[in-house]
């Protein structure tokens, strides 16, 4: 057999089923073939309800005492593992676990999954490692993505997924339920510090980086997880911003802005996915064939696993109500394309697809499909080699090499959002009162996915982990900071006015950490933007006071704060900055570093009103006085890209190698970038590019393509750029991706140079 080829093989009887080979590793062609063959021959020894089982996820609590987070029942596991032939665990319960706790939890699942089951077939174990390998304590934790997406840096997140991947894998973990590529337009959602930001380039870029972080080793290597591109389709854009409710997504949107991170994820050769929760246009994504079958493994070629999210198949009948019952939501979603349900809670999954394929509603030849999709990945994971945490994994665990690493990818991160008359950097005899919500809250740096759910149990996190406030004092001194800050976010003494009151005069500047609480998923929720009101009321007080004031915000989300705005003289965004964000952020705060994060959204400066910067120019047009036109509809706080410097950047020259694009050619654009100030600093150079003319119409502009340089004081750097006319590819009225020959504005900061598309076409 050749893994380019599809292959038959006779599954149950005289059932056959065609199955698509691919490979997302190294391994030559040879060894492939003998691995697949051994995956067709285990199929064939395997019963239906073992078939069954291996589609069958649950989570850990299933398989522990009721009375512990984490010592394993064997009545219970035998149940799982003997009874209902269950082929997937996952999660942790309530909490991070040591290496210890996991590898002990791991050989007493394996040794019954290896020793004891009919065909010896390993259990593959699941978790949500999220900015950093999430559930295992002591392990390094880096920015949320919508932090590394501001570094325009895709180097430090394909770093970052390797020494998650090794964490993860250290734990004896081999699946990794990461990254998310839902494109960040709807800052309400409670998951979007989890994204890469509005831009599609931009988080496509990083998805790309990501997945081949986690996977380019080759996923027998002990430094490698399996990757999970997530979450398929649409997700991100809930209508009412709240989390796993309904989208209303045009088709010529779905795949102008959401569907291209997964193109490239596929490309990339990410091994698995996890499926939408929610709907897009009434209809359920784990539900739907159009978007599984047809735009899944068609149209995107994809060829792993797709794995349901927490509970989603059942909810095809207790939530979206497409299901008349519980047994019609497993059909459903089984014929849709789903291969494993995240049940997770109990068997009725099991139950329920033995009961369908036994009455012949679901097909041999479908059920034998998602089998084989789940046990290559076993192949491919090396677990039917050895099952067992390895040696060589637990070695690369803790290095502090990673600590370096999280370090810089939060200094790259932070960006610099206001600098009125260079207030920053401070210098480090300033005396500095501290106060705020974020201050001494470790929680809030990290957010989502850390060492818990919500990663709000400050418990669990290392001891080495440190607040803003700490962080601060060790630079410049406890004497030179005046604070009042608490460890807990909604302490009413973290928004005492008082203590500003009568502190201000003590201090030469007021620094105010404020933002958001420390959330994931449903919990998260909010329906406004704005920052909350007893956090804008210190924001009031800091300024009457007379005193410099300077924000910085941990937020995992853009909260709209136009009314204290002015009040600042400083603002710097840290996002969620992970376990050496308070470091970073002390050291930027002081000069120690230059900042140079761009954001990755348009920080809006209204609650309703969240345009992203690739804006119609329709949406330009406000009416506010009657058969007046003004062109003001955009009013933003910053818009994407922005990020200020220490130092000063001047750019001239932007040129193009030719004045047309010719098909099947390319063009190169070019400019030249100095340092003009009197410190080293770090530049994200973007191109955007308008297109004119199209039969759609198109946005102000597009970023098609950045780049991150480092200059010295005086140092300039000419930067290239090559586009394709594929670059400048848009989905027509038809649903086609297709380019248009016309002329069109290319950018780089305020200069702009034209160029035109000669020929064109569908894609």
């Amino acid at each position: 057999m050749n893994i380019n080829k599809i292959f038959r093989y006779f599954a149950t009887g005289s059932l056959v089923l065609a199955v698509s080979i691919t490979s997302c590793n190294t391994k030559s062609a040879q060894s492939q073939s003998k691995e697949d063959d051994e995956v067709v021959a285990l199929i064939r020894k395997m019963s239906m309800e073992e078939k069954v089982g291996q589609m069958t996820q649950v989570t850990l609590d299933m398989i522990l005492y009721d009375t512990s987070t984490t010592v394993v029942d064997p009545a219970k596991l035998k149940i799982a593992l003997l009874e209902k032939n269950v082929g997937s665990i996952l999660n942790t319960k309530g909490h991070a676990y040591s290496l210890e706790q996991w590898h002990e939890i791991q050989r007493q699942i394996q040794d019954v999954a290896t020793k004891e089951t009919p065909n010896k077939i390993p259990v593959l174990y699941g978790i949500d490692a999220i900015h950093g390998t999430t559930y295992t304590l002591g392990s390094t934790l880096f920015p949320h993505n919508i932090g590394m997406a501001a570094t325009r840096n895709p180097e430090l997140v394909k770093n970052g997924s390797k020494i998650t991947a090794a964490e993860t894998r250290a734990s004896g973990i081999r699946w990794n339920f990461d990254p998310t590529l839902g494109i960040g337009r709807e800052p309400l959602w409670s998951r979007f510090e989890e994204t890469y930001g509005e831009d599609v380039v931009l988080v496509s870029t990083m998805a790309d980086a990501a997945i081949r972080g986690y996977e380019e080793d080759g996923l027998k290597s002990t430094t490698s997880v399996a990757s999970c591109m997530k979450h398929f389709l649409g997700y991100s854009t809930p209508r009412t911003g709240k989390d796993r409710t309904p989208s209303y997504i045009a088709e010529t949107q779905l795949r102008e802005y959401y569907l291209p991170p997964f193109e490239a994820a596929v490309k990339a050769g990410t091994s698995t996915v996890m499926i939408n929760s929610g709907e897009i246009n009434g209809i359920p994504v784990h539900g739907s064939a159009y978007y599984l079958q047809t735009i899944l493994r068609e149209e995107l070629q994809f060829k792993g696993v797709a794995v349901s999210d927490w509970e989603d198949v059942i909810r095809l009948h207790t939530r979206h109500n497409i299901a008349s019952t519980p047994k019609e939501a497993v059909k459903i979603a089984v014929n849709a394309g789903v291969d494993m349900s995240m049940v997770p809670l109990d068997y009725t999954f099991y139950d329920l697809l033995l009961e369908l394929v036994q009455d012949g509603e679901v097909s041999q030849a479908r059920l034998d499909e998602a089998v084989y999709r789940i046990l290559k990945l076993k192949f491919d994971l090396g677990l039917m080699d050895n099952a067992y945490p390895e040696e060589e994994a637990i070695a690369n665990f803790g290095k502090p090499e990673y600590t370096d690493a999280a370090l810089q990818a939060a200094r790259e991160s932070i960006t610099l959002l206001k600098n009125d008359n260079n207030i920053l950097p401070l210098d480090k005899n300033t005396k500095i009162l501290l106060t705020g919500p974020t201050a001494h809250d470790i929680t809030t740096l990290h957010s989502s996915w850390s060492y818990t759910w919500q990663g709000d149990a400050a418990q669990y996190y290392p001891e080495k982990t440190i607040s803003i406030k700490t962080a601060l004092e060790n630079a410049i001194g406890s004497t030179n900071v005046i604070s009042n800050s608490t460890t807990k976010f909604r302490d009413a003494e973290n928004t005492n006015v008082d203590f500003v009151k009568r502190n201000a005069a003590k201090a030469d500047v007021i620094v105010l950490a404020l933002g958001e609480y420390a959330y994931a998923e449903g919990p998260g929720g909010i329906h406004r933007l704005d920052l909350d009101d007893n956090q804008l009321a210190l924001a009031e007080a800091a300024f009457a006071t007379g005193k410099p004031v300077i924000y910085l915000l941990a937020e995992g989300r853009p909260r709209v704060l136009n009314s204290i705005e002015p009040m600042a003289k400083g603002i710097l965004q840290l996002y969620r900055p992970g376990s050496q964000g308070a470091n970073a952020a002390v050291e930027i705060l002081l000069g120690d570093y230059n900042p140079n994060g761009k954001l990755p959204y348009t920080y809006p400066k209204y609650s309703g009103h969240t345009l992203t910067y690739d804006h119609k120019p329709t949406e330009l047009i406000s009416e506010f006085v009657p058969n007046s036109y003004g062109t003001d509809g955009f009013d933003v706080q910053w818009t994407f890209g922005h990020g200020l410097s220490y130092t000063s950047f001047e750019y001239s020259g932007l040129k193009t190698s030719n004045s047309t694009l010719q098909e099947n050619g390319n063009i190169e654009i070019s400019v030249t970038v100095q340092n003009t100030g009197d410190r080293a600093g770090m530049e994200s150079v973007e191109l955007y590019v308008t297109d004119l003319f199209a039969s759609v119409t198109p946005s102000v502009k597009r970023l098609k393509k950045f780049t991150k340089i480092n200059l010295k004081p005086g140092e300039s750097q000419e930067v290239t750029f090559s586009l394709e006319p594929s670059d400048l590819s848009f989905i027509s009225e038809q649903g086609q991706r297709i380019t248009e020959k016309g002329d069109f504005k290319a950018m780089v900061k305020d200069l702009t140079v034209d160029f035109a598309l000669s020929d064109a076409g569908v894609q």
